[in-house]
């Protein structure tokens, strides 16, 4: 057997092409459950054939990216909007895709040196940044706002005037946002996946990071596979189908990882006003459309519907087995306090995640000739954002227990340590 040369090991290594195949897989992915979930909202009724271009603005905002508002009110109107939030069962969806592609050539390889890696992350970062310069110009456009009938539309008419609203997109942050999306996926990727091999010192690191990051991503997953169904089984016994569809396909970690927070018992603030018409629980629309800002929190959720207090118990079960996870993956002899520790952090930083991706912040209004004022009749506006540190110190307290007792029931079932060494990996023999 003839030893491989430099150029053999070089053709080995993912290149050129299987980072564009990952890359146009992701942007793809994302593309099609994006404007699926709009056709479900009823968004391909939109004029001036806009669909195209909201799905890719869908996008752009699922990798970080940020729409700026664009229009002409004329010299008689003025318009105000703004719009922060991130769709993220597209981030999700594209998340796991680019995942998975870039950790397919690297899977159960014996030795990946920093510089494969680094060169293989690179490939797929220059052609990122190229996708997101692309969709960057491509994500804009202007609608023409109805002023409605009576007065309004009386004083349209007699001035010509014709407000236009819409979206642009800042270039600048959307590349920036959307790379550190990119990177925190490569990372994150890199931290659970078992079979692939880490360069240098790293391997020591996997072994404290690897269960509680695998343990944490199963948990974030879980609440989607519940949210998703719960939402078919409201969709076919209450009706509005494709309205249940539309939050499944655009937003639905950003009504189920909230729940897991709510259900440690943090605390979140909103309030809704306006023509929003928001395809979420009833409970949920009913806590957060009040004069002043909302409280939400199991409190607030059970004083409407006193089934809320499930939250609380599916938030203990699934970190119990999540925190038993961690210890089942983990290296023999790891001390139970350390599983403790190790799961505590993991899902402060979970939490810390799902507050930052999982705030909303929209609003709209128009005024004419000073008539339908930026607060009156033709405005909305909707937030939801945590009560960040406390959320994020209440994950602490039940990630010491749940890491603790699920290090006591990994021993007590005999899987303390039994899966994590994984299986050793197989020399690389392509080329």
């Amino acid at each position: 057997m003839s030893a491989r040369t430099p150029s053999d090991r070089a053709t080995a290594r993912p290149g050129w092409v299987q980072a564009l195949g990952t890359v146009l897989a992701g942007l793809v992915a994302m593309g099609v459950v994006a404007a699926l979930g709009l056709w479900a909202a009823g968004a391909t009724d939109l004029p001036d054939n806009a669909f195209p271009r909201v799905v890719t603005a869908t996008v752009v905002t699922a990798v970080g990216g940020s729409l700026e508002p664009a229009g002409d009110a004329g010299g008689y109107a003025h318009t105000d909007a703004g719009l922060i939030v991130m769709p993220l069962s597209i981030t999700l969806t594209g998340a796991l895709v680019i995942a998975r592609g870039f950790l397919r050539p690297l899977r159960h390889r014996a030795v990946a040196g920093v510089p494969e890696l680094a060169g293989w992350a690179g490939r797929i970062a220059v052609l990122w940044l190229l996708a997101l310069l692309g969709l960057a110009f491509a994500a804009r456009q202007t609608f023409e706002v109805p002023l409605g009938e009576g007065l309004l539309d009386d004083l349209g008419d007699l001035f010509g005037i014709a407000p236009r609203v819409g979206f642009t997109t800042d270039v600048g942050l959307t590349v920036l946002f959307g790379l550190l999306w990119l990177a925190g996926v490569l990372v994150l990727a890199l931290s659970v996946a078992r079979e692939v091999p880490l360069p240098g010192r790293l391997p020591r690191l996997q072994r404290s990071v690897r269960p509680v990051a695998y343990a944490m991503v199963a948990l974030l997953l879980a609440y989607v596979v519940i949210g998703v169904v719960v939402g078919l089984v409201v969709a076919g016994t209450r009706g509005h189908p494709a309205d249940t569809l539309a939050v499944v396909l655009l937003g639905l970690p950003n009504l189920a990882w909230p729940t897991l927070t709510i259900g440690l018992g943090a605390t979140w603030n909103g309030r809704v006003e306006g023509p929003f018409g928001l395809p979420m629980p009833q409970v949920l629309d009913d806590v957060l459309r009040t004069p002043d800002v909302s409280t939400l929190n199991l409190g607030t959720l059970t004083e409407r519907d006193v089934r809320m207090w499930w939250l609380l118990v599916a938030a203990a079960v699934l970190l119990l087995a999540a925190g038993f996870v961690a210890a089942a993956r983990s290296p023999a002899g790891l001390p139970v306090w350390r599983h403790a520790v190790h799961l505590a952090v993991a899902l402060a930083l979970t939490v810390l995640m799902i507050g930052l991706v999982g705030r909303i912040s929209a609003h709209f209004g128009l005024s004419v000739l000073g008539i339908g004022d930026l607060d009156g009749a033709l405005s909305g506006r909707l937030f939801l954002r945590p009560r960040l540190w406390g959320a994020v110190g209440l994950a602490l307290l039940w990630g010491l227990v749940a890491g603790f007792l699920g290090a006591l029931l990994a021993r007590w079932a005999g899987r303390h340590g039994g899966s994590g060494r994984g299986r050793r990996p197989t020399p690389d023999r392509r080329g």
